[in-house]
């Protein structure tokens, strides 16, 4: 407990001067007059420099998550996508800085708030594939989604002020929406019987399947859908 307190005081210090002066900022003599600790202290607790960055880093993916409002059944699923979406672009826009930290090393897809983050994000993937949403498989959704919110934020914050147009979001934002969703559920009942269903009305038109596969799947199918 006696180590964690002055570990936090030293990264919300660095977190502040990455924020109000940028990353050329976070010294290890400036981070520690303005933690109220003795430069050896950083060294202790984080190694080096590049270490105490990683907890900055770690610091803002956690930050990020706690923003998160997770609804386990929401009624909308699209409305959800999109709020969820809008989160992680404001708090980009809110944190240029420390966001631009979080993204800058692809190490830091092993943070555990990271991958935290993206649990939330892929219940929401698989929420929309459950219903019928889905027009591409669940992980390649995941990544466009995640990779049009980061594109939109670096993107925004490298435009001059007066060209930032809230335009640029709004199209992006929709942009996703409908790569990774269909306007209507492909499934009209929810569960694997639904799936069944839609997917069994549509085997008929599918070329890439033998006769054999076809007649075997379509076995499969019908006892799904008779499940409902």
């Amino acid at each position: 407990m006696g180590r964690e307190q002055p570990r936090q005081r030293v990264i919300e210090a660095a977190a502040d001067l990455l924020e109000r002066e940028g990353r050329d900022a976070v010294t290890t003599r400036a981070v520690a007059v303005a933690a109220g600790v003795q430069p050896p202290a950083i060294y202790r607790l984080f190694g080096d420099k590049d270490g105490l960055l990683e907890a900055v880093a770690e610091h803002g993916f956690a930050t990020f998550l706690a923003t998160k409002h997770v609804d386990p059944d929401p009624q909308d699923l699209i409305e959800d996508l999109r709020a969820g979406w809008d989160l992680a672009v404001e708090f980009g826009l809110a944190n240029p800085a420390l966001y631009a930290l979080m993204y800058s090393e692809p190490t830091r897809a092993e943070s555990p708030a990271f991958k935290a983050g993206m649990e939330i994000l892929m219940g929401r993937v698989r929420r929309l594939a459950v219903g019928g949403w889905l027009r591409v498989d669940e992980e390649l959704a995941a990544m466009i989604i995640h990779a049009t919110a980061r594109g939109a934020v670096l993107t925004w914050l490298s435009l001059p002020e007066d060209r930032r147009n809230p335009a640029l979001l709004t199209t992006l934002r929709e942009s996703m929406i409908a790569t990774v969703t269909n306007e209507e559920p492909a499934v009209q009942d929810a569960g694997p019987a639904g799936a069944a269903r839609a997917l069994r009305a549509a085997l008929p038109e599918q070329t890439t399947l033998s006769s054999g596969e076809r007649h075997l799947l379509g076995e499969w199918l019908d006892r799904l859908a008779s499940d409902g």
